[in-house]
Parts: C-alpha cells; structure tokens; sequence
C-alpha cells in the first residue's frame, strides 16, 4: 500500500459529551489573550458549574492589561496521559467577563478554596493567585488581591474538540464500597 504524502489523518473531532466530560475533569487550562504584537497565552485554574467556566486572576501581570484591552479569548483545556497514547482536547472562544456581584464572586471563590482542598495542591498555587504560599488558602475569601472572570459567549459550532486516535478520557475507577 502506497501512502500519499498529501493525504493529511485528521485527528478525530470529540462529541459534545466527550469534551464537556473533559471540561468536568480537568482544572487547569491555558487562556489565550490578545497581545501587543504575539499572543498572550496563561495558565489557569478553573472550575465549571455545568454551564460556566470561571477563573480566579491575580490582579497583577499583563494579562490583566490584555483582557481590559480586549476581553476575547480562547480557553484551552487537556488531557494526556504522559506517553501521549491518549490524549484529547478542547478550544473554547469566548468573552471573558468580571464578575462584580459579591455573594457570586465568594460562592465562587468558596468552590476555589474547595478544588484546592480537594485536589491537595500545593500552597504554591497561592502564590499564582496574588497570595503568599504560606497564607492559608481560606485567604482567597478575604480582601481583593484577585479578580473571578467568567467565559461567557461561547458558541457551541465553534467549540473544537480533538482527541488522539482511539483516545478515551479515562476517569479513575469509583470505589462503591
């Protein structure tokens, strides 16, 4: 069998529950910003009420400056195993928008406090957050040292999921003991 070089394997585009499974999973994604002259792309923890995305920003760094200049932004989100036999992802365009109601922003970053917890990570995350890693992470409930945004304005027919070829998102086994 012969290949031609210009026949191009497309990688397999996920359904609409595949892809908001992985939105589910995960919790750190990249945002792509518009920049000065390249584009700006950070990372991100999130959390995802079943229907939005919402992040907790440091007040600081040129990001800050990029979405006040220009609030339309691609979300990033993946998964992969470390050999790269599964692997899928998700690009999620949209307008970031700042949340200013106040018992929005605390549920919000009361869910913040709880992803941390849940998920052991590092006090070093405070640090990305605009906290010292040595402040208990309960700190994000108090002061204003970050801002909460949320995706909003994404259109599900420009959403682009992929997924290696046969990938599967692997959830770990639920114990029902």
């Amino acid at each position: 069998m012969e290949i031609n070089s210009i026949d191009v394997f497309k990688m397999p585009r996920m359904a609409k529950t595949e892809y908001d499974r992985l939105i589910e999973d995960q919790y750190i994604c990249r945002i792509a910003f518009k920049g000065d002259l390249y584009p700006h792309i950070a990372p991100f923890l999130y959390i995802f009420d079943g229907r939005f995305i919402y992040f907790l920003s440091s007040n600081y760094g040129r990001k800050v400056q990029y979405f006040q200049d220009n609030p339309l932004v691609t979300v990033e989100i993946e998964h992969y195993s470390p050999d790269l036999s599964h692997f899928s992802f998700v690009s999620l365009p949209g307008r970031l928008v700042q949340l200013e109601d106040p018992d929005k922003k605390r549920e919000v970053k009361e869910r913040f406090v709880g992803l941390i917890k849940s998920k052991n990570l590092s006090p070093n995350v405070m640090s990305a957050l605009g906290y010292s890693p040595e402040e208990p992470v309960e700190a994000l409930l108090h002061g204003e040292k970050n801002s909460v945004w949320k995706l909003t304005a994404v259109k599900v027919e420009k959403i682009m999921g992929l997924k290696g070829h046969r990938s599967q998102i692997e959830r770990p086994a639920i114990d029902k003991a």
